[in-house]
């Protein structure tokens, strides 16, 4: 028998439940992981794909033998109801917590929430209802949402008002589930043209929204290329800040392989009292199994504070 398919049918035998969308908390495993590291520093699929292989459960497997306690996937919305399940399944059973997906379709070169379209609006409400169940099969609390293009022919507040009032309601959707949208800025120069890109302007419009369910994504390697001053940041709009993504800078690879001191982050972070995820959003500076051995070697070592 195939591992996948042994996989799949222990894990239904182990929960004893059928092939059904797992509820947070819904269950207890009694399966005990090691963490390896201080933070829930959550890789992706592919990051360890010379290891595991092609297979997405083979890879979320390696992961957790491998220490760690979180996985995130952006593209989670285009998988298949049964792959969702059968990660939410195969995480629950290795004591692992779902990081973001990506919650609805983003408009790179064109204004659609800045815009105020009520049709573009409603697309994008439609796209949060669909992923609270999509966040219930994989038993995810936080979703990424990223406003959008920027609308040129408008004023800057008209636009943000218009993206507050869509937060709203989108906030209005996810409340009873205990769901989070995480806002993300992204920087000019990998994304120019877009909507958000500041922390203080995702700090703004979260207060405005003024939702549990509405919090700032800090990629900490956007924000390296746009403000700088991470730590002094992160301190300032603590409060509003629900999830970490990671990448160095220059490259977008693992960190110490450019110029943020991670080390540092991570310890401020990690005295302030954060428990969530920190999502693993770079690429491999090497190739090959080295190049993936060289990314856990490089997490042990930064966790070590």
């Amino acid at each position: 028998m195939k591992r996948r398919n042994f996989l799949e049918k222990s894990l239904l035998t182990t929960l004893g439940v059928s092939a059904t969308p797992l509820f947070a908390n819904s269950i207890t495993s009694d399966k005990k992981i090691t963490s390896t590291f201080k933070l829930k520093f959550a890789p992706h699929i592919g990051m360890f794909k010379h290891h595991a292989g092609d297979d997405i459960l083979d890879q979320i497997q390696f992961m957790s033998d491998q220490g760690f306690t979180a996985f995130e996937d952006n593209d989670m919305k285009k998988r298949s109801i049964k792959t969702q399940e059968d990660i939410g399944k195969l995480l629950h059973n290795n004591n692992m917590e779902m990081g973001v997906f990506v919650a609805h379709k983003i408009y790179w070169n064109r204004p659609n929430l800045t815009a105020g379209n009520i049709d573009l609006r409603n697309e994008f409400l439609k796209d949060i209802k669909d992923s609270v169940e999509i966040a219930k099969r994989v038993n995810a609390k936080w979703m990424t949402v990223v406003p959008g293009f920027v609308d040129l022919s408008k004023d800057l507040n008209y636009q943000t008002t218009n993206v507050i009032e869509a937060l709203k309601k989108a906030s209005e959707i996810l409340e009873p589930h205990g769901l989070v949208m995480v806002l993300e800025p992204l920087n000019f120069r990998n994304h120019p043209g877009m909507f958000l890109t500041g922390s203080a302007q995702a700090y703004q419009i979260c207060k405005a929204v003024n939702s549990s369910s509405c919090k700032i994504l800090f990629d900490v390697y956007h924000q390296q290329i746009q403000e700088g001053n991470l730590i002094p940041n992160i301190e300032t709009f603590w409060d509003e800040i629900a999830y970490f993504q990671i990448g160095d800078n220059p490259g977008r690879n693992e960190p110490t392989t450019g110029e943020i001191n991670y080390k540092n982050i991570f310890k401020f972070i990690h005295n302030k009292g954060y428990s969530g995820i920190l999502g693993m959003e770079h690429g491999n500076s090497q190739k090959g199994k080295e190049g993936e051995q060289a990314i856990i070697e490089v997490y042990k070592s930064i966790s070590e504070f």
